[in-house]
């Protein structure tokens, strides 16, 4: 019988980058003395079976076909649940997915994936195996929750090879690894947590989905950055990544998708935390837009798309006259180098000089805006406080800003529009291609092209 090899490799703990040898510095993320070498194993002899290191049947009725030939049958899916989960996830949970969901401590996963996997087990069998949290903390958190505790089967484990032999027994539609980071293999050398046993891990958990039908859904730590922590390669192997995000002041959360094979990136679901758990925000606009009956100057109500919905918000700009040499500029909910494009382009194109003044601007409700589409309504809001002169409070804004200073339009204007009138905005400054040919009903709508002539409307 052929020996088996042990296989070693080098890796770098802050990116997850493999090399053939020792190095000082990771050629991928430029960290230094972040390469240490990891056990991965010992390797299959080449007649092993298809089976491999996981113990799992090999596919034996593999075939090779025409993209013509292959079955285009719906893949059935079932809801989360939530409305909100499901739109993010593209629809609903697809079985035998395997599907990630990160976010900083306390924003709120393991409380949403409890309320989910509660009301799912009352008509399906489901599985939660916590290897963080006693079982005890996991029931104290339902009691308090007010959720159905009587169908939900509970695992506290961390050995990978277990936790996969115990599900064969219970063969559950849906099970919730809470979390990935403490998991473990038994033949990988390192400890729970570093690169090796979450990549592994991971992969191990993700093959028993695809074989066995089942939708796994893992909990993944993130890093300061706010990305997820572990090896990049985490994220490949699994089918859809999804971000819970919110700050530890607001009650509100978003949860974000970044990767899904069955469906759309980007899509936003929004959250409330609650005394009973996370609920769903049925209008998000809403929200956002709830603001004083004081109006100053300095801000503008937008309208942002996210994933297939137009959202609207409010961005805030101020403008004061620095007193240090380098005046500040200060960007959140939206980047700052954009900020600093947009300045030059105000100097250049609009005639408005602001290298002695500081700007701070801000997205209300703690909504990151990513899209170009913002960048009209930000130097508006900019101008506006700098001349301290308020601008309409029922009028919209959107369109993207070139560096020759036109205003260039952006997709899905005519549902940005039809989205503002709903909540009662009458006017609206976009870019001259998205004027549509009939505007929504009590709504003036003004093209422009140029910055120039945005700020002659204001």
């Amino acid at each position: 019988m052929a020996k088996a090899k042990q296989k070693t490799a080098y890796v770098c703990t802050d990116c997850g980058a493999d090399f053939p040898r020792w190095q000082g510095q990771c050629s991928e993320c430029g960290a230094w003395n972040t390469i240490s070498e990891v056990r991965l194993g010992a390797a299959q002899p080449r007649h092993a079976t298809a089976a491999g290191r996981s113990g799992f049947a090999g596919i034996t009725d593999a075939k090779v076909q025409t993209l013509s030939e292959v079955d285009l049958q719906q893949v059935p899916r079932f809801s989360s649940t939530f409305t909100e989960f499901d739109r993010v996830l593209g629809g609903g949970i697809v079985p035998g997915s395997a599907i990630l969901i990160g976010g900083s401590p306390g924003a709120g996963k393991s409380t949403l994936l409890l309320q989910t996997m509660c009301k799912l087990a009352q008509t399906m069998p489901a599985l939660y195996v916590t290897g963080e949290e006693s079982l005890q903390q996991v029931a104290m958190r339902a009691q308090r929750l007010n959720l159905p505790t009587d169908k939900l089967r509970m695992l506290a484990e961390t050995s990978v090879e277990l936790i996969c032999q115990l599900a064969d027994q219970e063969k559950p539609k849906i099970m919730v690894i809470d979390s990935i980071q403490v998991m473990h293999l038994s033949d990988i050398q390192s400890a729970p947590g570093s690169v090796s046993q979450v990549r592994e891990t991971a992969a191990y958990l993700t093959r028993y989905a695809k074989q066995n039908n089942v939708a796994i859904i893992m909990v993944g730590h993130v890093t300061k950055d706010g990305s997820l922590a572990g090896p990049k390669v985490l994220e490949h192997c699994i089918d859809c990544s999804v971000i819970l995000d919110g700050d530890s002041d607001s009650r509100y959360r978003t949860l974000r998708g970044t990767k899904n094979r069955f469906g759309a990136v980007n899509e936003l679901g929004v959250f409330a935390m609650m005394g009973d758990g996370l609920k769903e925000v049925k209008n998000p606009s809403a929200i956002f837009l709830s603001r004083g009956e004081e109006h100053g100057s300095g801000s503008v109500v937008l309208t942002v798309w996210e994933g297939t919905r137009p959202l609207l918000v409010e961005i805030q700009a101020l403008v004061d006259h620095s007193q240090l040499s380098n005046p500040r500029r200060v960007a959140v909910g939206t980047e700052q180098n954009r900020l600093a494009l947009l300045l030059a382009v105000l100097h250049r194109h609009g005639g408005l000089m602001l290298g002695d003044q500081d700007v701070f601007v801000n997205v209300v409700g703690g909504v990151r805006v990513q899209e170009t589409s913002a960048d009209l309504a930000l130097l508006l809001a900019i101008v506006s406080s700098y001349r301290d002169n308020p601008l309409p409070r029922d009028m919209i804004v959107f369109g993207e800003v070139g560096l020759s200073g036109e205003i260039r339009p952006v997709p899905n204007g005519g549902d940005r529009l039809n989205e503002a009138a709903k909540h009662g905005f009458k006017r609206a400054i976009v870019p001259i291609a998205n004027v549509p040919k009939k505007a929504p009903d009590g709504m003036t709508i003004q093209g422009v092209k140029n910055i120039a002539e945005a700020l002659e409307l204001v």
